[in-house]
């Protein structure tokens, strides 16, 4: 395997300005979950984004036997308790059966003891449609406020939507944004799932695939989403692959470009995730509800790489604590 390059700190230094802009979104965030029980009109606190949760499972990640030696280092036992959260990335929980196929798929990987290793909030588009952390704290800001004030943010959200289309205009993108359209109908769980970013694996990067094996793309397409996904996991296993890439080259491999593949980084299978059928959580559940799958929460090792995945953290620590105060839970993982 060639030499792969390091992790330094400096990928997610973010500058002044920058600090400043993340400050304004913290507070729309917390806006935006202090209203949300009205905006998605539940009873409870929702997150400000991938607020429905289809269901929740616990399952197991299986570590490849033959993967390369100095890959082992990382991973001292031969399977993880894991518990995925499925979910749809709309901020706004949607009553409808038909929904836009925007999905989560968030893994939380624990050790023997029930210690949480590392979270990956995965999801089923491989890439990001802004790379100026400006312009997305803004977009991200301008859309909290949307669903708080209305109207009176309608066309500020149009002026910053407008400003990340020159983003999306690249061959990469717009091919995985058609694959997607061609798709939209599929079964959630036939879709491969991506970090989209970068993480730490030891002192290396990497990004993530999760590939479903030999999932009917048609199943349950008489159902919702979250019928359809409730049935199967009920009445069939979940066999999945999980697949890296490394990275070797900033030209190939950009950290902080997230609107383009990785080219030149073949996949390297290190296990597989299974999910034994009937081995779904109550997604309503206190526990549940409130479960964190923050990548910063992962140890040191494991944690993400670049600047827009900087954002995450403080982003996901509001959003919980906001979430927390206002469902009046005392206790959360």
């Amino acid at each position: 395997m060639p030499n792969s390059l390091k992790y330094n700190k400096n990928f997610e230094k973010l500058s002044y300005e920058e600090k400043q802009l993340l400050e304004e979104t913290k507070k729309s965030i917390a806006d935006f979950v202090e209203y949300s029980s009205t905006i998605s009109d539940v009873n409870y606190a929702t997150r400000n984004a991938h607020a429905k949760t289809y269901t929740v499972l616990k399952g197991e990640f299986i570590i490849n036997k033959d993967i390369p030696n100095e890959l082992k280092t990382v991973f001292d036992s031969d399977k993880y308790e894991i518990t995925a959260r499925l979910s749809n990335a709309h901020p706004k929980i949607n009553k409808n059966k038909k929904e836009f196929p925007a999905y989560g798929f968030a893994i939380k990987i624990k050790d023997d003891s029930g210690r949480t290793i590392s979270n990956y909030p995965l999801v089923n588009f491989p890439l990001f449609p802004v790379n100026s952390v400006s312009v997305f704290l803004k977009l991200f800001t301008s859309v909290n406020r949307f669903f708080v004030k209305k109207w009176s943010n309608f066309f500020l959200v149009l002026k910053q939507i407008y400003k990340v289309i020159p983003f999306t205009l690249n061959p990469s993108f717009l091919k995985n944004v058609w694959k997607l359209l061609l798709n939209k109908n599929n079964f959630m769980l036939s879709f491969e799932y991506h970090s989209v970013g970068a993480y730490r694996f030891d002192d290396k990067m990497i990004k993530i695939k999760v590939s479903p094996k030999n999932i009917d793309k048609n199943f349950g397409k008489k159902y919702s989403v979250k019928e359809s996904v409730e049935s199967f996991c009920r009445n069939h296993d979940y066999l999945a692959e999980v697949y890296i890439q490394f990275c070797y080259d900033l030209k190939d491999q950009p950290i902080n470009r997230l609107n383009v593949e990785w080219k030149n980084s073949p996949f390297i299978k290190i296990g597989e995730i299974k999910i034994e059928k009937n081995s779904l959580l109550n997604p309503k559940g206190c526990e549940n509800e409130l479960l964190s799958f923050n990548p910063f929460e992962s140890a040191e090792i494991f944690q993400p790489v670049g600047k827009i995945q900087k954002l995450r953290d403080e982003a996901y620590k509001v959003s919980l604590q906001t979430r927390k105060k206002i469902n009046k839970l005392l206790k959360y993982k």
